[in-house]
Parts: structure tokens; C-alpha cells; sequence
């Protein structure tokens, strides 16, 4: 490694995107490819090793998320940049890796130019928010965190029961549940039950829309 150079780890459960980003950086030479790691998981624990000065990290991986990977690479290195580099183009997901600690956020689909542009930036300290995604959070603000009774009413309103059911599947009156489900909507900025999911999906904030 030269003097100066940003050293690099790649996290992305795509090889071809990984050999991608490695060809990019072998182009630049204050970038250098410190390692890379095709799961949340391994992100973490090429990270502890490694010690790089910037992570560029895919918010969807098995085995664990970015989300949840740029928590645990936050706490244990602090000093350490992380760049959300995402197809997912989530206000809510990208809001709680920021809120996580990541300090960057480009879009798969932006230009390498732009990439690069990020990397720097926060290796020397800045934030990086691609232009692109900011319109997305001003466009689509992210919700405030839902209550753990709030999704297990959101999941049941996604299975099609009706407040009756759900009073009994929890164990709570039918009363309880409406009040519930109109504090959800409200939270969701929905109308009714099925503007409800659908903004629940596109957020995803169900189960079946996290995979």
C-alpha cells in the first residue's frame, strides 16, 4: 500500500459486482482493494481483520443485512467509513443504515464516477448522500419506527383478519385492535387496510417483503 491510499473492502453477495468494483478501483491509484466479502456475516469479519478505511456495502445480503453489519462494524470500529451501495432504493432501510452509521449512500445504478466520488468524500470525513437518493428521502420520508404490537397487527392485517380475529390471536379485545390499527395508519399516512400493506411492502417493514 502506498502513502495516502484509501484501502477498500467490498461487501456485495454478487461476485459479478464485486469483480466490478474491483476492476474500478484498480483504475484509481489513491484506491485500493483491501478485500472483499459476499455476506453480511463475512463483511464483519473481514472488516475486524482487515481494518479498512472505507467499506462499500450492498444493503440485501444473506446471512446478515448491511443494516445490521454496519451496526456491528460501527461498534467495534468506529473510525471505519461505510458507503451504502444498494438496488433497494428504500427511504426506510436507507434512513436505518444511516442511522446505523453509514456515512455514504449511491445507488447501483449511478455512474462509477459517482462511486468513487463518495469514497473519497468520506474517507476524508464528509458525508456523501448521491443526489438521486436524497430525492428519494424528501420524495418518500421514512416512517417512525413501528411498536413490536404495531407490525404484529400489520402482519395480521397483510394475512386478511379481520379485528375480531386478530383481538383473538393476540388475546386483546377487538376494541384495542382498532385503536391500534388506526394509530397505524396514521404512522403509515394510510387510509385504510389495503393502502396500508401496500405501503408496508414497498417499505419493507412485512416479512415477506424482506427476502
Amino acid at each position: 500500500m502506498t502513502r495516502g491510499t484509501t484501502r477498500i473492502l467490498i461487501a456485495d453477495d454478487h461476485s459479478i459486482v464485486r469483480m466490478g468494483l474491483a476492476t474500478l478501483l484498480e483504475t484509481e491509484g489513491d484506491l485500493e482493494l483491501a478485500g472483499q466479502a459476499a455476506n453480511g456475516k463475512t463483511a464483519v469479519e473481514e472488516a475486524l481483520r482487515l481494518k479498512p478505511d472505507v467499506v462499500v456495502m450492498d444493503l440485501m445480503m444473506p446471512v446478515l443485512d448491511g443494516i445490521k453489519a454496519t451496526a456491528a462494524i460501527m461498534e467495534k470500529l468506529p473510525e471505519t467509513k461505510i458507503i451504502l451501495f444498494t438496488t433497494f432504493p428504500t427511504s426506510d432501510l436507507i434512513a436505518k443504515a444511516l442511522g446505523n452509521g453509514a456515512k455514504g449512500v449511491v445507488f447501483k445504478s449511478a455512474a462509477d464516477t459517482e462511486l468513487v466520488t463518495a469514497i473519497r468524500a468520506v474517507a476524508s470525513g464528509k458525508s456523501y448522500i448521491s443526489p438521486d437518493v436524497a430525492k428519494l428521502l424528501a420524495s418518500d420520508p421514512p416512517i417512525d419506527p413501528l411498536t413490536p404490537r404495531q407490525r404484529e397487527i400489520l402482519a395480521s392485517i397483510a394475512r386478511g383478519l379481520s379485528n375480531s380475529d386478530i383481538a383473538k390471536e393476540l388475546g386483546i379485545t377487538p376494541t384495542v385492535v382498532r385503536e391500534y390499527t388506526i394509530a397505524l395508519f396514521q404512522k403509515l399516512g394510510a387510509a385504510n387496510r389495503t393502502e396500508a400493506v401496500a405501503i408496508a411492502l414497498r417499505k419493507h417493514l412485512l416479512n415477506v417483503a424482506a427476502g
